[in-house]
């Protein structure tokens, strides 16, 4: 019986010795099966959850580096509602809801969730129920929470780059190493017109460039790594657009090239702005010939490759009479349909500039023919002299040319111009509507007039020119009724300039204004000293040249004279040339009218030697014909008496009183009393008088008035 007793109780031991082994071994495998859960959990960095819905305890156990905020125990739901981003909570909320509810067979939601340090970090949750209670609802559920931030981030960048190349304005083109298209932007589409889908695998190819346009960008890829440049290409349409391409490799992580990427950007519009901002900065605005500019590029050309060529400069005769006259309105239309005239012909296409102005050129390269330029230049008048139908006006106009020829002309592009232009001034001199060669005879001349020019430039700044005075003489009563006032060039070196080498040269360049303002200036403030000194009371009579005559403010500048000089304007006459008012003669009436109505009398100089009618003589507002001194010459003929005799009654019979000018001898004087003209001038009284001689010369007039006027002492 003991036995038995001692082998149950010695069985029961091993049992429980074998539940006790079994027990271990299962705890070991256990606690290995944790570490290994454990161990997994923090390799991946996740978190792991245990939710006891019923009580609202909830379990985590963080392996993350930056641990969340701790969880209070709560009956919130969701259990960590207080950590969640307020704008995730409801989507959340409803994820976990649905799960609760058995519409999904597992709960995994992504949102934000507050860190220990206060900043939100994006996790992933994923969970499912794993107990029930009696009533079948979810008791129990469990779950990890992983860190997405860092995938967060990268998936936001990812986002903004495909935002970015979705909206960027330039086209993108990626393709692969074959050059193959897999993905194009909507900026391409709207660029080429071609979509997406029509693209996509399809060879990167520019249509209007060959084969080996491509094999470059291929070459210059691979040994640089980029190609760029400006390429014109054809919409999907036909039409043409310009773009900058640009093109670069793409590598991998192990630095091989995986793609190529294209970006065009449209260059279209500024390629069509700088095509018109060029064309504006070599053309003529107004004829669209090509410009100076552009004329002296291409002489230049000519000169440096040492290539024969001949050059014609010409302008219009007269043209400033016609802007004057008709308006520059109709100027500038004369000279539009006169470039397009010129264009119609091949002769002078390609080959025709303009200068300004009315300048114009031609330019004949690789010829020196004679023959062949003389034949052109004649050419050239013949078309010009064509008249022309502009603005209902049919206008006649004619030209002068200067001819040029490379290398015998000039040496340079400069000298050539210059030399053509003072050939063209030639043929202008000798009668216009002619051309000429230029000769070195024409280049002492312009050398003469050029120093001339600035010999008047000088003289003006430096006070060289005075005033002298030629009297006028009653030639009934022989005493003094005025003078004219006459300018001369006084250098100190070189003494004086006779009227006739300055004076043309001054009228050309424009001087003349500046040399009549210190004239007129100069002449009202010597009878202005002489008035107040009582030896005058007569009028001095000034010449106006046809540049001051036509200056819109020629009133208000007499004006400011006689006001700054002090001398009354009845004391003023203004001498002006037959030519000058027949230039135009309306302006030239309206301008007279405003001058009489400021008391100055106003005289015709040269009368005879120009144009005017009778029709034109009657309306002029003046008060004294003057003869030229031409007529005066010839009265030793009858026929010259007679022309004196008809000038001198028809300044009578139209109120005017008569000057002759140039009277030398007394047999013109007789001549002229016996003609009934009123007052004479020249050589035979005085020749022109330096003031102060002019001055002695008043005294002595005086002293005579005074000795005819004494009486007889009674003895």
């Amino acid at each position: 019986m003991l036995t038995a007793v001692l082998l149950c109780s010695f069985a029961a031991l091993m049992l429980a010795h074998v539940s006790i082994v079994k027990m271990r071994r299962y705890q070991l495998r256990l606690e290995h099966s944790e570490e290994r859960l454990r161990l997994s959990l923090w390799g991946s960095g996740d978190e792991l959850w245990d939710w006891k819905i019923s009580s609202g305890e909830l379990y985590r156990s963080s392996s993350w580096q930056t641990p969340l905020a701790p969880v209070p125990q709560s009956s919130d739901f969701p259990p960590n509602k207080q950590q969640m981003h307020p704008q995730d909570l409801a989507r959340v909320s409803q994820l976990l809801q649905d799960h609760l509810d058995g519409k999904t067979t597992h709960f995994e939601a992504t949102y934000r969730l507050k860190s220990s340090d206060s900043d939100w970090t994006w996790v992933l949750d994923r969970g499912k129920a794993v107990a029930f209670g009696s009533n079948g609802k979810p008791s129990r559920m469990t779950g990890t929470l992983k860190n997405i931030q860092q995938l967060k981030q990268t998936e936001e960048q990812l986002q903004l780059f495909a935002r970015c190349l979705q909206n960027i304005s330039d086209a993108v083109v990626i393709c692969d190493t074959d050059f193959n298209i897999i993905e194009v932007n909507p900026a391409f589409s709207s660029l080429t017109g071609k979509q997406r889908q029509q693209v996509l695998q399809q060879r990167f190819e520019l249509t209007l460039y060959p084969l080996a346009f491509m094999h470059e960008i291929r070459r210059a890829l691979q040994q640089n790594g980029n190609w760029s440049g400006e390429i014109r290409e054809q919409r999907h349409n036909g039409e043409i657009y310009q773009a900058g391409l640009t093109f670069d490799q793409i590598k991998d992580e192990q630095g091989n090239v995986s793609q190529y990427v294209a970006v065009l950007s449209d260059i279209t519009e500024r390629k069509q702005r700088e095509a018109e901002l060029s064309r504006l900065a070599s053309s003529d605005t107004l004829t669209g010939l090509p410009n100076r500019a552009v004329f002296m590029q291409q002489l230049a050309k000519l000169v440096q490759s040492k290539t024969e060529h001949a050059l014609l400069v010409f302008d219009l005769d007269n043209f400033k009479k016609i802007n004057d006259s008709l308006g520059h309105e109709l100027g500038d239309s004369l000279l539009l349909a006169l470039s397009q005239r010129l264009s119609s012909y091949s002769r002078y296409r390609d080959k025709l500039y303009r200068l300004g102005g009315d300048e114009f050129a031609v330019l004949l390269d690789q010829t020196n023919d004679l023959h062949f330029i003389t034949s052109l230049a004649k050419e050239l008048l013949s078309l010009i002299n064509q008249p022309m139908q502009v603005n209902q006006h049919e206008l006649a106009i004619t030209s002068s040319i200067g001819i040029v020829l490379f290398p015998d002309d000039g040496a340079d592009p400069q000298a050539l111009l210059r030399n053509a232009d003072t050939a063209m001034y030639h043929a202008k001199s000798q009668g216009a509507n002619r051309y000429l060669f230029f000769n070195d005879s024409m280049n002492k001349q312009a050398v003469k007039r050029l120093q001339i020019e600035n010999l008047i430039r000088h003289g003006l700044k430096e006070d060289y020119f005075a005033v002298y005075y030629q009297p006028k003489m009653d030639i009934v009563s022989g005493q003094l009724v005025g003078m004219e006032a006459l300018v001369r060039f006084i250098t100190p070196k070189g003494g004086v300039i006779s009227p006739a080498i300055f004076i043309p040269v001054a009228e050309e360049t424009g001087q003349i204004i500046e040399i009549g303002e210190v004239v007129l200036r100069k002449a009202c403030l010597d009878v202005k000293r002489w008035i107040d000194q009582g030896l005058f009371q007569g009028r001095v009579a000034v010449n106006l040249s046809s540049r001051q005559f036509s200056l819109p403010f020629l009133c208000e500048q007499i004006d400011d004279t006689l006001q700054q000089t002090e001398l009354p304007s009845y004391h003023l006459e203004l001498e002006i040339t037959e030519g000058t008012v027949m230039q135009s003669p309306t302006l030239a009436i309206e301008t007279m009218k405003k001058l009489r109505a400021r008391g100055i009398h106003l005289a015709m100089d040269d009368f005879g030697t120009g144009y005017s009618s009778l029709a034109y003589l009657k309306q002029f507002p003046l008060n004294t014909l003057k003869i030229d001194k031409a007529f005066i010459d010839d009265m030793n003929t009858a026929r010259g008496r007679n022309m004196v005799d008809t000038i001198v009654t028809i300044a009578h019979n139209l109120s005017l009183n008569v000057v002759a000018e140039g009277v030398e001898q007394p047999e013109q004087l007789d001549m002229l009393r016996k003609l009934r003209c009123d007052v004479m001038q020249g050589y035979y009284y005085s020749k022109p008088l330096s003031g102060a001689q002019f001055q002695q010369f008043l005294l002595q007039q005086k002293q005579q008035r005074t000795k005819l006027t004494a009486v007889p002492a009674i003895l």
